[in-house]
């Protein structure tokens, strides 16, 4: 990534193909009360219109996933990491049992367009004809769904049938960008992915679940939440997420040092990837009491320094 890519989001937009993501469609009368029962989030919303961010646990109350979910045609979609895609859905699968639902793999069933920038907004009405007012809001159109991540952020929901004549228009007004620098996109939005290098490793609060909307302490019984729901409640959080840069490379699941920590780990990356300006972005989950006195090094007391970096949101 290069400097190009900021001067096109402050300028116009960028595009991404997102076909790397995982995709699982969950369809029958049983869909939301049999989600409601496995994910962090409030499943019921979603009929409303919004679209949410959610995870997955062990019964240990430790993330094997996250999502981003919405409702489109009457189907519950779960876009979660390429990676976990197969194995997220044969696990959820085998708690179906006798209820009215049925998971499918719906990668090559919907193209999924990334879209961010300054025209954002007004490239997808130009071209759909309708964009979502509020983030996490859903507008659906007969050219497809909006997804609205974020201020200047969105994902495009159509059929590769109607993707064609869109992608020729983004091909003309945007900038398209590849995979990994809309995964950057997440990383200075605060968005966490949870990969196979990092599944149990987070309660949902470490990567600041309960900061992003992305689970509901309200909702009733799901998987680990009694481990969940402690860790709200009665304890006393010794880790969060932060931003930070590094000027050596960084991937998820290289520990973090310091000097207070006598030797163990005090951190994890969580995601990673090339910075426009060089070096590398992250999200880090961090020890909260080394984050705020100490200095925080890569891999070993006496690798790289990360620099911490401030969210789009505030650290509880």
């Amino acid at each position: 990534m290069t400097q190009n890519l900021i001067d096109a989001l402050h300028n116009s937009a960028v595009f991404a193909d997102l076909s790397p993501l995982g995709l699982i469609a969950f369809s029958g009368d049983d869909t939301t009360t049999f989600l409601q029962g496995q994910l962090t989030n409030d499943v019921r919303k979603l009929a409303s219109g919004e679209a949410q961010y959610s995870g997955f646990c062990s019964p240990k109350g430790r993330l094997l996933a996250s999502f981003l979910m919405w409702q489109q045609n009457g189907d519950t979609y779960l876009q979660l990491p390429g990676e976990l895609h197969d194995a997220m859905q044969k696990r959820l699968s085998m708690f179906i049992l006798r209820a009215k639902v049925k998971a499918r793999d719906a990668r090559t069933e919907l193209t999924r367009i990334g879209i961010a920038g300054s025209r954002a907004a007004a490239l997808i009405e130009a071209t759909l004809g309708s964009v979502p007012t509020a983030d996490m809001r859903v507008a659906h159109s007969p050219a497809g769904s909006v997804i609205r991540l974020g201020a200047e952020r969105y994902q495009i929901v159509t059929t590769p049938e109607l993707a064609a004549p869109l992608l020729d228009t983004l091909q003309r007004d945007a900038t398209p960008i590849d995979y990994p620098a809309w995964q950057w996109l997440d990383i200075q939005a605060g968005i966490p992915a949870i990969l196979p290098a990092t599944q149990e490793q987070f309660v949902p609060q470490m990567v600041n679940f309960d900061l992003t909307n992305s689970v509901n302490f309200q909702k009733g019984c799901y998987t680990g939440q009694e481990i969940v729901a402690r860790t709200q409640y009665l304890g006393k959080l010794k880790r969060r997420m932060y931003r930070v840069h590094s000027d050596r490379p960084a991937a998820p699941g290289d520990e973090l040092y310091t000097a207070d920590m006598e030797g163990q780990a005090s951190g994890m990356i969580v995601n990673a990837q090339p910075a426009p300006g060089g070096g590398w972005d992250a999200l880090a989950v961090i020890q909260i009491s080394s984050a705020d006195t100490q200095t925080v090094h890569l891999g070993a007391l006496d690798g790289a320094q990360l620099k911490l970096e401030t969210l789009p949101y505030a650290l509880a």
